[in-house]
């Protein structure tokens, strides 16, 4: 608990002069005041996180927790449990999604396992410039929350420090922002209870289809989470103990490295509905994390509005997607870095000579 604890002691308020300099430079840009819309709103609230007026977002990296859940038993998925691993390693091998987009936006892309069902002891050894891999296996998979808790305190405590851990060795290595995204078959099940649980909302609400379940699917996996929602009786106040019963060991690592990077002044970007589940989870033991997150996009899983409306953010980009990885935190990564570009690189009506400074 002790590292926790630092961790949320140590996430203050946004820098408020930096982001009034921000805001003078910005109303000095040659350009109409506020005519970039959020791209400047962006800039200024980097320019909070960071403590710079004119902040930089150039080393940009996508953390990719990996890990298995029992749940996925109950018939939740429309993919076997093996597709986890068998992702991971087309992760490593480049070929992912997620591995295109992080290309294009020039970000690092560092993959966890922190409970994946399978043996990948093989890929230590995978690693490279742009792309790292991390063994942090917490243990092989969660337990089917349907029987019994998903994981131990410990287990759950473990999770969270992994994900501290990582974030906090990539900041060594020189880390301006980061993208946070997961990989788990079954994993919206565990992220549609943890909604249901700090909203209040119904799991019928919340629960989507995911990888594409049926729709008499999606009836049997929302019944799932009623059922061991009533069987746990989770505290919305507890959010180490929700997380703990019905959670994922990649989303806790999410959630750590979240705070993490509020902890040190970076900018996070969360990703669709599993990695904003973890923003929740991460905003419910620290809302002042909640200052550091940006929402990537605006995923189509059902339960992602709810996250939104909890966290009354407002996504940078909605686009459609559901695919996971971090595949939409990079996209947006991508406009936060040009919102940042925009603030510090644009000339001033006085640098450049211009008469004006008023609407035009």
């Amino acid at each position: 608990m002790n590292k926790l604890q630092e961790i949320i002691g140590a996430i203050g308020p946004l820098d408020r002069p930096a982001m009034e300099a921000a805001q003078a430079r910005q109303n000095s840009l040659t350009k109409p005041p506020g005519s970039l819309g959020r791209l400047e709103e962006i800039s200024i609230r980097v320019a909070g996180i960071t403590g710079k007026a004119r902040p930089c977002c150039d080393r940009a990296a996508v953390i990719t927790m990996a890990g298995d859940h029992g749940i996925a038993a109950e018939g939740v998925s429309a993919y076997p449990q093996e597709v986890t691993g068998q992702m991971v390693r087309n992760f490593l091998g480049g070929g992912a999604a997620i591995n295109v987009l992080a290309r294009h936006a020039g970000a690092k892309v560092i993959v966890v396992d922190v409970g994946v069902a399978a043996d990948l002891s093989d890929l230590a050894a995978c690693a490279g410039p742009s792309i790292r891999f991390v063994t942090a296996k917490v243990r092989p998979g969660t337990a089917n929350f349907a029987r019994q808790p998903a994981m131990t305190p410990e287990e759950t405590m473990a999770a969270i420090e992994v994900g501290v851990r990582v974030l906090e060795e990539e900041l060594a290595g020189g880390l301006d922002i980061v993208a946070v995204g997961e990989m788990g078959i079954g994993n919206t099940t565990p992220g549609s209870a943890l909604t249901a649980i700090f909203t209040g909302k119904p799991a019928a609400e919340v629960t989507g289809y995911g990888t594409g379940v049926s729709p008499e699917g999606l009836k049997r996996k929302a019944a799932v989470i009623e059922q061991a929602i009533a069987l746990h009786r989770p505290d919305p106040a507890d959010p180490l103990g929700a997380l703990a019963k019905v959670g994922g060991l990649e989303i806790a690592a999410m959630a750590g490295a979240m705070m993490a990077a509020a902890a040190h002044r970076v900018p996070v970007l969360a990703d669709g509905f599993i990695s904003s589940a973890a923003a929740l989870t991460a905003c419910r033991l620290c809302p002042a994390a909640r200052h550091y997150l940006f929402i990537g996009h605006k995923s189509q899983e059902a339960g992602h509005r709810a996250i939104i409306e909890a966290l009354d953010m407002q996504p940078v980009l909605d686009m459609g997607l559901r695919l996971g990885e971090g595949t939409g935190a990079v996209l947006a990564l991508s406009l936060v870095q040009a919102a940042v570009k925009i603030l510090d690189e644009m000339a001033t009506f006085a640098d450049a000579g211009v008469s004006g400074g008023g609407d035009s």
